[in-house]
């Protein structure tokens, strides 16, 4: 228990542990309170992650790459997971899929531009390895097609039912997935001579015992859940009374608490000249949630959820995240990066969270969840 200790105490954004009972007994004294309960979760939820960001990170240098990098995979957005299968549970499809879709599009220009901008401003010009950026490029515009198709093609064809998209989002999932998993064995079995690979040691941190590992990981797991049902529960009536669509909180909101853990680590990286480790975090996650966790919950939905989900996204979150990716293929094409990359990065994200911003609630609303999407629209609380 010693060094779980010693990295709270040094750890000043696990401090933030704090708010988790403060969450619970809140919870349980007024259950109404839905605004002061949201910012409570989200306090709540930004050292969880964190938390489970670094136990994460001891249970994969103990297991090998080929383990390793499938756990990172399956654990690294599980802040991110827990709350979309609560919303998805709930009924809240709304929700899952801005906070889907801004978690991909969050991690791809949020996290990469401010890693760009926070390591350009200390290091004139930085060098990451091209081969492994472009091959998390590539993927993710993979998966950026495999959302779109449904989109389109409902948008297209007016006779397109909801069993046609229900279908086509069942095989294309099972296709995305398989993918991901692919891309795992190429860039960690058969050809991992082609990326290189930095030393992601412990670099000096206090080393935990695995058997601490997996409890802190048992445990933290539950809390993120408990608190993700929280903070669904609260979602829509503090979206209402910060003049915010539940749109903008999953794409912006959500996407931003969820990978604070990770953001944490890829900003620490880049300013110690680690861009490797940056840009993998930053776009190994948003592949992953992309090709991983979207099709995961689109098959859970038929049975957690009132109804199947669908792979269909609104047209505006389709254009964002195509974006996204083609904005991610072309900074990492040269393998340098320098400050003003990072602005320019910076700046997309910020138009379309302007955007998100601005835009009505009921028509944010309705274009998150299209009529003919074969998706269940919940109603408002």
């Amino acid at each position: 228990m010693h060094p779980l200790l010693q990295e709270i105490r040094h750890n000043r954004l696990l401090w933030l542990l704090a708010f988790v009972p403060a969450l619970l007994v809140a919870h349980a004294v007024k259950p109404d309170a839905h605004t002061p309960l949201f910012i409570l979760s989200v306090l709540a939820i930004v050292p969880l992650a964190a938390l489970l960001s670094r136990a994460t990170e001891v249970v994969a240098a103990r297991t090998g790459d080929t383990v390793g990098g499938l756990l990172n995979a399956t654990l690294g957005n599980l802040t991110e997971m827990m709350i979309a299968l609560t919303a998805l549970h709930a009924g809240q499809y709304t929700l899952v899929k801005a906070s889907l879709a801004g978690a991909i599009v969050t991690n791809t220009l949020f996290m990469l531009g401010m890693s760009f901008l926070l390591g350009g401003l200390k290091t004139h010009i930085q060098e990451y390895d091209r081969g492994s950026a472009r091959l998390q490029a590539s993927l993710l515009f993979l998966a950026t097609i495999g959302i779109l198709v449904p989109s389109a093609v409902a948008e297209a064809d007016v006779g397109a039912s909801a069993e046609f998209t229900a279908q086509l989002s069942v095989g294309l999932s099972v296709l995305l997935i398989a993918a991901y998993a692919l891309g795992l064995l190429f860039s960690l079995k058969t050809h991992r001579e082609l990326f290189g690979g930095s030393d992601h040691g412990d670099h000096g941190e206090t080393p935990w015992p695995m058997a601490l590992a997996l409890a802190t990981l048992a445990a933290v797991t539950v809390l993120v859940a408990l608190v993700s049902e929280i903070f669904v529960e609260s979602v829509q009536q503090a979206a209402q009374t910060f003049g915010m669509s539940t749109a903008f909180v999953g794409f912006i909101v959500v996407a931003l608490v969820g990978g604070a853990a990770e953001m944490a680590t890829a900003f620490a990286s880049a300013r110690k000249n680690r861009l490797d480790m940056s840009v993998g975090i930053a776009l190994g996650s948003a592949a992953q949630i992309a090709l991983f966790v979207a099709p995961v919950l689109v098959l859970l939905s038929y049975v957690l959820g009132p109804e199947p989900m669908s792979l269909q996204f609104w047209p505006g979150a389709v254009v964002m995240m195509l974006i996204a990716a083609m904005t991610a293929s072309l900074v990492t094409n040269s393998g340098r990066s320098a400050w003003f990359v990072g602005v320019l990065v910076l700046m997309v994200y910020a138009i379309f969270a302007m955007t998100l911003y601005l835009l009505p609630p009921r028509a944010a609303e309705n274009s998150v969840v299209p009529a003919n999407a074969g998706t269940h629209n919940p109603k408002s609380s």
